[in-house]
């Protein structure tokens, strides 16, 4: 019976010792969202950073919230279903400049896959709806955002143009 108690208290202190050591991990995760918007004057973000200078795909985006700074992206494939469907599907990467959370200053790249639809297609029509997925690619972090992992999605607001984001951040 003592053996079967101690091997049981000895899994007890392995369970927490190993919760123990993920915690910190999992804490340092931040819950994050807010808004972006295009800069088209080029007057807030200037240009991409070095090493990034074909991320031009769009005009930068300037975010705000829990996240400020400026958002650069290049396409890596684009495909038109065109109509009837109006499905427009883009997949590419992207650089983040600035801050999580009020923190340091630094970059991290994302790969993303965007998913919309137009009526009756992207070239001659309205947008319908959008939507992308961003995971943050490991080691691309420098700066305050150095070690940078997880993942954001973006919402686009048709009625105006605008985004929403929300995710998940942690850095070193």
């Amino acid at each position: 019976m003592r053996t079967i108690q101690r091997l049981g208290a000895l899994g007890l202190l392995a369970a927490a010792t190993s919760l123990m050591m993920w915690a910190p991990a999992s804490a340092a995760r931040q819950q994050i969202g807010g808004e972006g918007v295009f800069d088209w004057e080029g007057t807030t973000c200037g240009p991409p950073p070095a090493g990034y200078e074909t991320f031009t795909s769009y005009p930068p985006i300037v975010l705000s919230g829990d996240l400020e700074g400026c958002w650069y992206t290049e396409i890596a494939t684009a495909r038109d279903n065109g109509a009837p469907s109006g499905i427009y599907l883009e997949a590419g990467r992207e650089v983040f400049v600035g801050s999580v959370l009020g923190g340091p200053v630094g970059t991290f790249e994302t790969t993303y896959r965007f998913e919309s639809k137009w009526d009756p297609d992207v070239s001659s029509g309205p947008e319908v709806f959008g939507r992308c997925q961003h995971p943050i690619v490991a080691g691309s972090g420098t700066g305050g955002l150095s070690g940078a992992t997880g993942r954001l999605n973006f919402r686009d607001i048709v009625a105006d143009g605008s985004y929403t984001y929300s995710g998940h951040v942690a850095a070193d």
